[in-house]
């Protein structure tokens, strides 16, 4: 079991180690990760637990804390390949939204933004009338929100390099557009990045996709060819996301992150990251901080 507080809170204290372990079978002497932030138990459950409930009523013991509780199994915790979503996950925006502004459509497109990501409506329909929306949009107004709106996740950069330090891949895959992944794959590193063609004519957004679109199912098979391209197993795997399209690639995944992520996606999710930021996917790996890269 793996507790992770915000980094920029760190607020995890002997108290609560202590008090979980109590709840728990036998528990080996807690191994802190990164004081005040992680810290590893580890412990033999009973045979049959769901390791999910039993992250559920740790947390749910916790009161409220802002403390991130995941269980799993020690073997095999390294990962060798991070597939992560970019839109509320690498980055803090969803990058749809901020092009709706210059538009003067942003709430309506936020809304339906929020709906398709809580899954209320399917992701394609949803994709391509927001971006009918756009028709007109210069590709330079477009190129300079994203270069003067979008902001990284605390902790995406330290994840992807850390992971790639230690022979993994690291890939974006998104429901949003090329222009903007292919930027944020260089600024952190990524080895590829895979997205929607926006249609441009004369320096203008046409409105429309190239096809197919990239949703919920391409995702996963991004996910399972890089995995067997490489020769791994499943558990050798990890994805990471917010919304409803990024199930599919949660639930192939050795392990699935939902990070700040919409209620459905949370609940289904092996793995949720409430509180803390990326790098909580380094502690759920066993990685200690002196481990980060460039500690």
């Amino acid at each position: 079991m793996t507790l992770i507080a915000n980094p920029a809170t760190p607020v995890l204290a002997e108290r609560h180690l202590r008090a979980v372990a109590a709840a728990l079978p036998p528990v080996a002497v807690p191994q802190w990760l990164a004081p005040g932030i992680a810290a590893d138990l580890s412990f033999a459950p009973p045979a049959g637990a769901d390791n999910k409930r039993l992250a559920a009523d740790l947390r749910a013991m916790l009161d409220g804390e802002p403390i991130d509780v995941v269980v799993q199994a020690t073997a095999g915790r390294r990962k060798h390949l991070l597939v992560a979503d970019m839109d509320s996950t690498l980055i803090a925006q969803e990058s749809i939204d901020e092009l709706a502004e210059a538009v003067g459509l942003r709430a309506h497109i936020a809304a339906i933004t929020e709906r398709s990501m809580r899954g209320e409506i399917a992701f394609e329909p949803a994709l391509r009338e927001r971006v009918a929306l756009l028709r007109g949009l210069p590709l330079d107004t477009a190129l300079r929100i994203f270069d003067e709106r979008i902001t990284v996740t605390p902790g995406a950069s330290t994840l992807v390099a850390t992971m790639q330090a230690h022979g993994a891949l690291a890939i974006v895959a998104s429901g949003g557009f090329t222009v903007l992944t292919a930027r944020i794959a260089a600024m952190l590193g990524c080895d590829a990045h895979f997205a929607n063609r926006l249609v441009v004519a004369e320096g203008q957004l046409t409105g429309e996709l190239e096809e197919p679109l990239f949703g919920r199912a391409a995702k996963r098979r991004i996910l399972e060819s890089h995995r067997d391209a490489r020769g791994l197993m499943a558990r050798d795997t990890m994805a990471v996301g917010d919304g409803a399209n990024d199930l599919a690639m949660l639930d192939v995944a050795g392990l699935g992150v939902a990070f700040r992520a919409k209620p459905a996606v949370a609940a289904a999710a092996e793995a949720r990251i409430d509180h803390g930021d990326l790098t909580a996917l380094l502690y759920l790996q066993g990685f200690s901080l002196s481990e980060f890269a460039g500690a």
